[in-house]
């Protein structure tokens, strides 16, 4: 593990962008960005779209060191190159920490989750990080209903794979996201809690992970974890909420800092001038940092 980029996401000032977005969410994030469906004819062809976009958000001068900690990758990101250097190496020289997406996506929803499909690939692929100089990984969750024991089962899968994640010599990002338009999302978000705490605890000295978690309905109802010594930051997905939303709620929970993809490419499209594109991302980059570093 680089102890530099370990000392930047524990205490640096700033956020992680998540540039993430996979099959099923690629020609969505396309679209928002300018790019129709029709405009490509394969999926070869998609995904090189997406990795120009990405390739211009990330080597945009708005992207920068003094206001984003670390950046999440795709797979297929992480495999390719950004002006001659792979993508991980190139975010590290710009001073960005890179994190690898590694879910396979999400099961059918069954007491009121739903799980991760299974990852069958998961020693491969985080050999492969290692390899391509990723620092964490990622994997992704939702939670629907206040079950306890769907809830319980989410957070065994996610603490199960983080474990071997960690055994890897990476850091995993452990997302049991709780849908924001779900009724009851605050008696989920108390089991949500309970039950991290349960595997926190069970944790050695030398076992630690990162907390993605919607914004709670209740401020503060996660400074338990943030202050955990086995957790090393918790950061907050925008979940769907608009950006200014996302951000003002996000101002009322100390120690929380963000880690959003829509809220913070919003604004982006593939037509705008260099000039136009940049001011649009340097806008939603200052407006995110301040959301996670200034709190009310």
């Amino acid at each position: 593990m680089n102890n530099s980029q370990l000392e930047k996401i524990k205490n640096g000032k700033g956020f992680i962008a998540a540039l993430d977005q996979s099959g099923g969410s690629t020609p969505k994030a396309l679209a928002g960005y300018g790019v129709p469906e029709d405009s490509y004819s394969s999926e070869e062809e998609m995904f090189d779209r997406v990795h120009q976009m990405r390739t211009r958000i990330i080597t945009s001068p708005a992207f920068n060191a003094d206001h984003i900690l670390g950046a999440i990758l795709f797979e297929q990101t992480m495999d390719r190159e950004i002006e001659g250097k792979y993508t991980a190496d190139y975010l590290a020289d710009k001073g960005v920490v890179p994190f690898l997406k590694v879910d396979k996506g999400l099961a059918d929803q069954e007491n009121g989750v739903q799980m991760m499909k299974p990852i069958n690939d998961l020693d491969e692929t985080l050999r492969r990080a290692n390899e391509r100089k990723i620092f964490g990984t990622k994997m992704r969750s939702v939670i629907h209903e206040p079950n306890t024991s769907g809830i319980k089962a989410v957070v065994d899968q996610q603490f199960e794979f983080g474990k071997r994640i960690i055994s890897a010599g990476l850091v995993p990002i452990i997302e049991p996201e709780v849908n924001i338009h779900s009724e009851n999302k605050e008696k989920s978000e108390e089991i949500l809690k309970e039950e991290i705490l349960k595997h926190l605890n069970e944790l050695s000295a030398d076992e630690n992970v990162m907390l993605k978690l919607s914004i709670p309905t209740k401020a503060n109802t996660y400074k338990e974890l943030i202050d955990h010594p086995r957790v090393i930051r918790v950061v907050a997905l925008s979940g769907g909420y608009s950006r200014d939303e996302a951000n003002e709620k996000l101002k009322e929970n100390h120690g929380l800092i963000a880690s959003f993809s829509r809220a913070l490419a919003a604004d982006l499209n593939a037509n705008q001038t260099d000039e136009e594109f940049n001011k649009a991302l340097n806008n939603a980059v200052e407006s995110i940092y301040d959301a996670s570093v200034n709190k009310k």
